[in-house]
């Protein structure tokens, strides 16, 4: 699979997790987990400008990698969200100019920019206006490709229209079909844009290691999404014991099961290449997630009956984070 032009694993590694919590893990330990990553062939690394504090966040960490592993630069594709200001969208000009820029300067020359992409869409920019910024920094070299994040069908249908996009972001698992059914995935397909799957194990909910709200840690994210609140979560964590029945059956671990079945459905029912990004912060883990097990005919079958007797209850996000996004 290609992107940009450069070739990438079937599974790629979301950093988010390393730098974007209360209290980070050492760098020493997250170098690790990188490297592990492009051991197993997860060379298609997703990061963000705002993966924690204007002091240290995810392109502080790349930096700090590739000073320590130049040798490693080519053999990563690198995407990087960003184009929020005090963490809301704004894709006006000046704002895409501000990111762009500081995400460079943060990166030193160490790596370059393979693909960036804003967050969320601005429903007060057109969204002609964002990709005709972002294009400008294209034609001259200083980013690779323009990815998008959480956008909705009819919005992407006028970006492509301006700029070349590389690639589309959205959270896709079992646990969130959203972009199979609201034709994310179909223009994808039309245009040849594959799409990266964020949270593919739905936000760790689908390995089974959380089995009720309490499990989650204090001050999680997590805990302010509806569909990790009672009583939905409760309705919800159904799907959970049916999928690890599935995986306990096959000899797999759900996680293993949930980022297989993302990656079949690449160029299937008129899908696009589809690229799941699980994030991992333990070496363990990561050589767990990029394991990519076959799925069979018969347990491809049996987890579409699965999915078509179940629906998962409740929005994604809740609250203003819901309202920021399309489809």
């Amino acid at each position: 699979m290609q992107i940009v032009g450069k070739e990438v694993g079937p599974i790629g590694y979301g950093l988010m997790g390393l730098t974007w919590r209360p209290q980070p893990q050492s760098e020493e330990e997250s170098f690790k987990a990188m490297k592990a990553s492009l051991e197993v062939g997860c060379n298609f690394w997703n990061a963000g400008e705002f993966y924690g504090t204007e002091e240290f966040n995810s392109l502080h960490l790349i930096n700090r990698y590739f000073t320590k592993y130049p040798e490693d630069a080519d053999n990563v594709v690198l995407s990087i969200k960003g184009g929020l200001y005090n963490m809301a969208p704004d894709g006006s000009p000046e704002n895409i100019k501000r990111s762009v820029e500081n995400c460079l300067k943060l990166l030193d020359g160490k790596k370059s920019i393979d693909i960036f992409e804003c967050a969320r869409v601005d429903k007060k920019t057109p969204i002609e206006t964002t990709m005709a910024a972002l294009n400008e920094y294209v034609k001259v070299g200083k980013i690779g490709g323009i990815g998008l994040s959480e956008v909705g069908a009819e919005t992407l249908k006028k970006a492509v229209k301006v700029a070349k996009i590389a690639a589309v972001e959205v959270e896709l698992s079992l646990w969130a079909l959203e972009p199979l059914n609201n034709g994310v995935a179909s223009v994808c397909a039309e245009n040849n844009i594959p799409i990266v799957a964020y949270s593919p194990i739905g936000r760790g909910v689908l390995t089974g290691e959380i089995q009720k709200p309490e499990d989650i840690p204090e001050g999680d994210f997590r805990r302010m999404m509806p569909r990790f609140q009672a009583p939905l979560f409760e309705k919800n964590i159904v799907l959970v014991h049916k999928l690890q029945e599935i995986a306990k059956e096959k000899g797999y671990t759900p996680a293993q099961l949930a980022i297989s079945w993302v990656v079949s459905l690449s160029k299937k029912n008129g899908n696009p290449e589809i690229i799941p990004i699980p994030g991992a912060t333990k070496v363990d883990r990561i050589y767990e997630n990029a394991k990519d097990v076959e799925l069979s005919s018969e347990v491809a079958a049996t987890i579409d009956s699965m999915l078509k007797e179940f629906e998962v209850v409740g929005p994604r996000y809740g609250g203003s984070y819901e309202e920021m996004l399309e489809g």
